[in-house]
This record gives structure tokens, sequence and C-alpha cells, in this order.
């Protein structure tokens, strides 16, 4: 464990005596006539400032020292399982050498049995001159000890073949798997890239349509607007040229004619003339009422189309929206699920590891030993 030494401020006892002495130069500052000011002190202000300042870096060195701490750590936990794996297998070369050296099968009990030692006897020595006690195998015992032997050497020899053969298959299985997961995921990578680009080219080809069809639709309400207005025009034109060419305007001797009945014709006062009769003003003024009528009826009928139009476009966007939000909760949903996938098969990979480790650190020693054993004893 690394020991490392934090950029702390102070001590406790150092930081109350600070905390009184600030408290006592405060009181001071207050109740000296001489230097209270009315307003803001600037002075406690800036202390704070640089305080806070102060504080502020001191976080900041203390995170570092935690960040610093914390690498260390995680360099001394691969340093010690480096060491253990190292250990390890030096542990496991000794063990295989103590083996070896050890417990050979010559250094057994019975080695002048198995090894050889008759046979040098029988060469150096003639079988006719040996008496009854350099007798090792008599006559009747161990028959078929040869066939036995290289009957167990041929099994012992399958059996490591087998162990062989099983071990390479699990291994070009483990390593076919392997391929196999990432060639899964990497088509999963694919698979999702293409979702996105296509889903990207949807929303792309959704808003350049969008924007057409606003841009039509923006036309089209100019050109109303235009052709509205020359409409307006037109009829403003025609009244104003109705109204200059009436008899109001012309002063039209018709228009103030005088019916005195008994067959004679109307006669017009010149004099007292002021304009059109009362019938005729009656008619003008029923026209006009009748023609603002219509434009507020029109008009309102304009605020109507507006308010649906603006309702309609209102409803588009709140759709759009609605599809935008439906589709980003759908790739919410499949990363939640690629992210599961991938968990479950990261643990599924440690367990596997793990197991092929407990096999190698573990069995495999335990299977060496028992053959060691069972060669020895023999």
């Amino acid at each position: 464990m690394y020991k490392v030494d934090l950029p702390l401020d102070q001590s406790i006892e150092e930081a109350v005596e600070r905390r009184r002495s600030a408290e006592a130069a405060r009181k001071a500052r207050i109740f000296n006539t001489r230097l209270r000011v009315m307003g803001l002190d600037t002075d406690a202000l800036n202390q704070q400032i640089q305080e806070k300042k102060h504080q502020q870096n001191m976080e900041l060195q203390r995170d570092r020292a935690f960040d610093k701490l914390r690498m260390c750590h995680d360099e001394a936990l691969l340093q010690q399982e480096a060491d253990e794996k190292e250990r390890r297998a030096a542990l496991h070369t000794d063990l295989t050498h103590y083996w070896s050296t050890h417990q050979c099968v010559q250094d057994s009990q019975d080695a002048d049995l198995k090894c050889g030692l008759k046979g040098a006897f029988s060469i150096t020595i003639p079988e006719s001159e040996l008496g009854p006690a350099s007798m090792q195998i008599f006559q009747g015992e161990d028959v078929g000890q040869e066939q036995r032997r290289r009957e167990q050497i041929r099994k012992t020899d399958e059996n490591l073949r087998v162990q062989k053969e099983e071990n390479e298959r699990r291994r070009v299985g483990d390593k076919q798997r392997e391929t196999l997961e990432s060639k899964e995921l990497v088509y999963q990578d694919l698979v999702g890239v293409q979702l996105r680009t296509q889903e990207e080219e949807c929303k792309k080809a959704a808003r350049i349509a969008l924007d057409n069809y606003n841009q039509a639709l923006a036309v089209e309400r100019a050109q109303n607007l235009k052709e509205q207005q020359r409409r307006e025009e037109r009829e403003n034109l025609a009244e104003m040229w109705h109204t200059l060419t009436s008899d109001m305007m012309t002063e039209c001797a018709e228009a103030a004619e005088i019916q005195i009945g008994e067959g004679r014709p109307p006669q017009v006062l010149v004099d007292k003339w002021k304009g059109m009769r009362p019938e005729q003003l009656e008619t003008i003024h029923r026209e006009r009422e009748e023609l603002r009528v219509e434009k507020q009826r029109q008009r309102e009928a304009e605020k109507a189309k507006k308010a649906a139009w603006e309702l309609q476009l209102l409803k588009q966007s709140r759709e759009a929206e609605e599809e935008e939000r439906r589709a980003a909760q759908l790739r919410r949903e499949r990363r939640l699920q690629t992210d599961l996938y991938n968990r479950q098969l990261a643990r599924e990979q440690q367990a596997h590891q793990d197991y092929l480790n407990k096999t190698l650190y573990t069995n495999k020693p335990t299977k060496d030993y028992f053959y060691q054993f069972n060669t020895s004893s023999r």
C-alpha cells in the first residue's frame, strides 16, 4: 500500500485559532468608529473571494491527490496480480522439477523390478549361479508383467493423447466461439450503424419534405394575399371612380329634382340644393353597410381560415415531435437491449475464463501428481 501526503489546509486547532482571530479582527473593525464606513466592505469581500479561491484550489489539489492515490492502488493491484501469476508459474515449474528429480521411477523401492536391475544381474551373473536368497521373482509369480507394463504404457499414452486432443478441441472450440462472438458483435455494430444511418436519412427526407411543403404553402399564401390585395385595389379604384363620377360629386341637376305633381315635370332648386335625396342617401348608407358587413364577414372568414391553418401547422409539428420522441425511445430501448446482451456475453466469457483458470491452476497439477504417483507406485 502506497502512502500519499494529501495537501490539506491545516490542522483542526490551527483552523479554530484562525477562525477566532478572524472573528476578533471583524469585531475590532466593526466597533471601530474611525474605520466604520457606509456601504459595502470591499476588503472583506475581496478577502472572501480570496478564501473561496483558496478553498477551490485546495479541493482541486485534494481531488488530484485522490486520483493519484487511486492510480497507485490500481498499479499496486496490477503488480500484485502479476507477481501472483509469476509465483504460481514458478511454483508449478518447481513442482514439475521436483517430480522429475525426486519422484522418479528409478528411486522407488521396487525400482529393481521395474528398471532393469534384473537384466543387469542377468548379464553379469549367470542365473544358475544365483541361490535362493538372490531371487527377486519366483516361478509362477507376476505372470505377464511385461505385457501388463506395455498395456499400462499404452493406456497412459492413449490417455495423454486423448487429453491432448480434448484440450486441443476445447481450445479450438473456444477460439471459434470467441470468433463467432466477435463477428456477432461486429454484425450488431454494423446493423446499428445502418439503422442509425437509415433513420437519419428518413429524418432528413422528412425534414426536406416538410420544408418543401411549408415553402409551397408559403408561396400559395403569398399568391393569395397578392391576389386579394389586387382585388381590393380594383374594388377600391372602382368605388373611388364611381364616387367621383356620381351625381353627388358632379352636382347633377336631376339629384335635386322636386316632384311638383299635377302632371308637371319635377323642378330642381338650384339655390337650395345640398346634395342627394334622402332615399338616395339611405340607399347609399344601406349599400355601404352591406359592404361593411361583407368586409367584416370576409375578415372573419380569413381569420378563421388563418386560425385553422395555424392549428393544422401546430398539429403537424406536434405529430413530428411525437414521432421524434417515439424514435428516440425506440433507439434508447435498442441501445439498452444491446448493452444487456453485451453484458450477458461479458459475464459468460468471464465465467468461462474463470473456469479455464481454475482448471489450469488447480486440476492440471493434480492430474499430473496422480499420474506421477501411479507411475512411481507401479
